[in-house]
């Protein structure tokens, strides 16, 4: 079985020249922004992909050193296989359940957008169909601000599944979050359920869409028909 510093080498053999400086720029790196201090190799998401393809399975100790790497990549395979090892695992409850206990013990590495959007529907959303889902209320108020986006973001499994109440309870926690990326989640978990539900979502918004921050509303009316979408955008609902 690889181990982390074969992951590590493999993504540092795969770096694509520029893109590191492209990579640390898009996902705001410098100093005061949301990513401050990150660093990057240089490899895209669909390297990324063929790697986890060719070295799954990586055990838990080894995905947990790579979750606390400095470079963005490493933390992003670290999920890749994590999320590869709890699909292969979708019959056993007690792996997934170790696999959703070690995410959320490891939430500190899972620290931008990225990271957070492309694990915790496949693992914190998925776990949680048909459990208790208290624990996405209390990540929803924590001061981390990537806790309280894998709060919002994990419930599009549940949106996908047809259950909306616990997207529209948790958009009431965040609906007065200041952070821009808590606003765009928020926005996009409600677009997702007008997908399914237009009613839901139309009635929600006239609700609330005065409490909300322009951000979050113009992602969540981004669907909507031109004439009502301008409405929204007027106050004239």
């Amino acid at each position: 079985m690889a181990s982390a510093a074969d992951i590590k080498d493999e993504l540092f053999a795969s770096a694509i020249p520029g893109k590191k400086e492209i990579l640390s720029s898009f996902f705001k790196s410098g100093e005061g922004e949301y990513g401050e201090g990150d660093q990057f190799i240089g490899v895209s998401v669909p390297q990324q992909r063929a790697i986890v393809k060719q070295f799954a399975p990586l055990c838990l100790d080894e995905i947990s050193i790579l979750l606390a790497s400095e470079y963005h990549e490493c933390r992003m395979i670290a999920l890749l296989f994590l999320v590869h090892l709890y699909k292969s695992n979708k019959k056993n409850e007690a792996v997934k359940k170790e696999i959703y206990d070690f995410y959320l013990n490891h939430t500190k590495g899972i620290n931008n957008w990225d990271l957070v959007d492309l694990s915790a529907p496949y693992i914190v959303g998925d776990y949680l169909l048909g459990k208790d889902r208290k624990i996405l209320y209390t990540l929803s108020k924590s001061k981390n601000m990537w806790e309280r986006r894998i709060s919002i973001v994990s419930t599009i499994t549940f949106i996908r599944n047809n259950q909306f109440i616990d997207t529209l309870q948790l958009c009431d926690i965040l609906i007065s979050d200041k952070e821009d990326l808590l606003n765009k989640a928020t926005g996009w978990m409600l677009r997702e359920i007008g997908k399914r539900d237009y009613d839901l979502e139309f009635n929600y918004l006239k609700e609330h869409y005065t409490q909300m921050s322009r951000t979050s509303l113009r992602y969540a009316i981004e669907k909507f028909d031109k004439e009502v979408r301008d409405a929204f955008l007027k106050g004239q609902i």
